[in-house]
């Protein structure tokens, strides 16, 4: 009798889950059975295994076979375990040592002729790996990079089973394999990006030499709307342009994640793990470092906002936006549930979605920016423009966007229609993106150097109470805001945000806390009625 184990990873959502794979060997007539609740894909393991053993030059062991994984009460899925079944049988078999192979952790899928192909996750299942002690990993040769991302961890990347039991045999290598023609794709990246999965969520990347970013000073005039776009980079505070259509709205949105700060490299692993898993992550980029840019059509169904799917949810927009915008173009096009579904994730920073498979918490941390037309035919606020849209319709359309999913929005922008003064460039251009960059990155730092002993980095992320206990205004300068929540124009929440968007103009215009005028400068960035604040932000985006 034989026994020889391994381990690998099972990921659930973003998290991964040390797997340990014991393969036992009794006599008995030859069957092999996969135990440990294996999905169809996992199943189907079984015949790439024996396959990729044989055509490597290996003996099949004609006993009785069994493979378990345990825990056996964590759902399987994927062809990531290939490569730690192999390595298991082959321990068992006495073929490898299986004292090598006991600590070691082995992710990739077997071709039937023993090449190992790469799959997705490989940074989070590491990642997981190296929380539970384990310290030696195996992975595809494609996804080394991305494996070596994480500290303190030996990676090896192989390109097939003959070349790992050559290594841990002491065997001799086998010699490269020649490489494809120039120009013909990679075969063995089929499984690495799923295709069109980027184009499919919106989400957009920056070109390999990070030059060809899109110009803040492209856009013509909207003053009042690249003012709100620094205070929304600055501290992280959701956004909503309203306006008729080719006023620049979506323009303005996409410039947005070329003015916050590249990642962290905390942040960089969030990201790029969650990219992984999803198939986004594109080959020979191994990190992620500026922010990402998601922006779904508005037939997104609930499930690919927020996640879900068949079996283990997989994540949404929310979740492949983190740390960087969602971008919901047409707002009030998309469906009722899908955008109330998005309460939960702007307020927590996290979704949590429960299925039959079980229950998976996702990141979720995002700035939110929702652009509308003021009518189905956009043309409301055009004077002169011919709207005939009847005032119930235009009430109709506006109330698609709920109220308690606009009092989580802190900025609220009408996008006036561009003149031809401005248009033409007569006016001159705006300030650049390196320009307005550079400003919200000093008022982040300053935000950041206040903020150095408490859980939080961004003003948006400060709860109301601290605001008002602990890092307190100058006085007299809730005044206003105090009246408006009295009359009824701001709710309990409201009032918070007001007061952290005070702190982020403070912080923009150098100053310690917020005065009367960052104040009213926040409240006429939320309720969109001038209170004559506009001076506060000169030199700020105009």
């Amino acid at each position: 009798m034989g026994f020889a184990r391994a381990c690998s990873v099972a990921l659930v959502g973003v998290d991964g889950v040390v797997v340990e794979v014991q393969a036992d060997l009794e006599p008995g007539v030859a069957a092999f059975a996969l135990v440990g609740l294996p999905d169809k894909t996992l199943v189907e393991s079984r015949d790439r295994v024996r396959a990729a053993v044989v055509n490597s030059g290996a003996a099949w062991p004609q006993k009785k076979l069994t493979v378990g994984l345990s825990p056996a009460s964590v759902p399987k899925s994927g062809a990531g375990f290939d490569l730690a079944v192999a390595a298991a049988v082959l321990g068992a078999a006495e073929v490898i040592d299986p004292g090598v192979i006991a600590d070691l952790v082995l992710i990739g899928e077997l071709g039937l002729d023993g090449r190992v192909r790469p799959v997705r996750g490989i940074l989070p299942a590491v990642l997981a790996a190296a929380e539970a002690g384990y310290r030696q990993v195996v992975v595809p040769q494609q996804c080394a990079a991305e494996a070596m991302l994480v500290p303190d961890v030996s990676v090896l990347g192989v390109r097939s089973l003959r070349q790992l039991i050559a290594v841990l045999t002491d065997g001799e290598v086998p010699e490269e394999e020649p490489p494809d023609p120039p120009g013909r794709p990679d075969p063995m990246l089929a499984g690495l990006v799923l295709p069109g999965a980027g184009l499919g969520t919106g989400v957009a990347r920056a070109g390999r030499d990070g030059r060809d970013f899109p110009e803040l000073a492209d856009v013509a005039g909207q003053h009042a709307a690249r003012r709100a776009l620094e205070v929304a980079a600055a501290g992280g505070h959701h956004l909503f342009l309203s306006g008729p259509p080719g006023a620049g709205k979506t323009m303005l949105a996409e410039r947005i994640p070329w003015i916050l700060p590249p990642l962290t490299r905390q942040d960089s692993l969030e990201v790029t793990a969650i990219h992984s898993v999803a198939g986004i992550l594109p080959p020979g980029e191994p990190l992620v470092t500026r922010p990402p840019y998601c922006a779904p059509h508005h037939s997104a169904t609930m499930q690919s906002l927020v996640g879900g799917g068949a079996g283990v949810p997989r994540p949404g927009a929310v979740s492949l936006a983190h740390r960087g915008i969602l971008f919901l173009d047409e707002a009030a096009e998309f469906g009722s549930k899908a955008l109330d579904a998005l309460r939960q994730p702007l307020e927590a920073g996290h979704v949590v979605i429960a299925r039959a498979a079980g229950v998976v918490r996702l990141p979720a941390g995002f700035l939110m920016v929702l652009a509308a037309n003021p009518c189905p035919c956009g043309r409301h606020t055009l004077h002169g423009a011919g709207c005939e849209c009847p005032a119930s319709v235009i009430r109709r359309y506006q109330a698609r966007l709920s109220g308690p999913l606009l009092d989580r929005v802190d900025l609220r922008v009408e996008v006036e229609p561009v003149t031809r003064s401005d248009l033409l460039g007569r006016g001159g251009r705006g300030e650049t993106t390196a320009v307005v960059a550079a400003r919200v990155r000093e008022a982040r730092d300053r935000a950041a150097a206040r903020l150095a002993d408490t859980p939080w980095r961004l003003n948006s992320e400060v709860p109301g109470h601290e605001l008002r206990t602990r890092w307190q205004p100058a006085a007299g300068a809730l005044a206003q805001a105090e009246r408006d929540l009295e009359r009824g124009l701001l709710t309990a929440r409201g009032l918070d945000r007001v007061l952290r968007v005070a702190w982020t103009v403070a912080d923009l215009r150098g100053r310690d806390r917020p005065d009367p005028l960052d104040v009213a400068v926040a409240l006429e960035l939320r309720t969109g009625v001038a209170r004559g604040a506009a001076a506060a932000m000169t030199g700020a985006g105009s």
